[in-house]
């Protein structure tokens, strides 16, 4: 098991395995929250908020929500509007830089074109 956290703890993260690649993405959002995303299926994603619940943020289509700790302001992970939606993405720089640092960094360019650019 894998785990990370936000900075004070408040929110902590279990996946079953280390992520083989994140993704950087350009787009509006991702730039400013300058994140790592780790993506994964919602059932191999444990999720404990400790202190309060988490704050969410949604914007465009409304399709996916963006959690951060309400306490230290850490993005945490973001899951799909749609519960049907199989995939969600965890802040990658939450865990521990030795297994971030075994991932391959993939570049999406989620500001135009949305392909990946590597």
């Amino acid at each position: 098991m894998i785990e990370g956290s936000c900075h004070c703890g408040g929110v902590r993260l279990k996946v079953d395995a280390a992520p083989a690649t994140v993704t950087e993405c350009n787009c509006s959002i991702c730039r400013r929250y300058g994140v790592l995303w780790a993506y994964f299926s919602p059932k191999q994603v444990q999720i404990d908020v400790i202190s309060r619940q988490t704050d969410r943020y949604s914007w465009d289509d409304k399709s996916i929500e963006f959690h951060r700790c309400a306490d230290c302001g850490c993005v945490t992970h973001w899951t799909a509007v749609d519960p049907a939606t199989e995939r969600m993405g965890i802040n990658a720089r939450l865990l521990d830089p030795q297994i971030l640092a075994l991932a391959r960094v993939r570049h999406l360019d989620g500001a135009n074109t949305e392909q990946y650019l590597d």
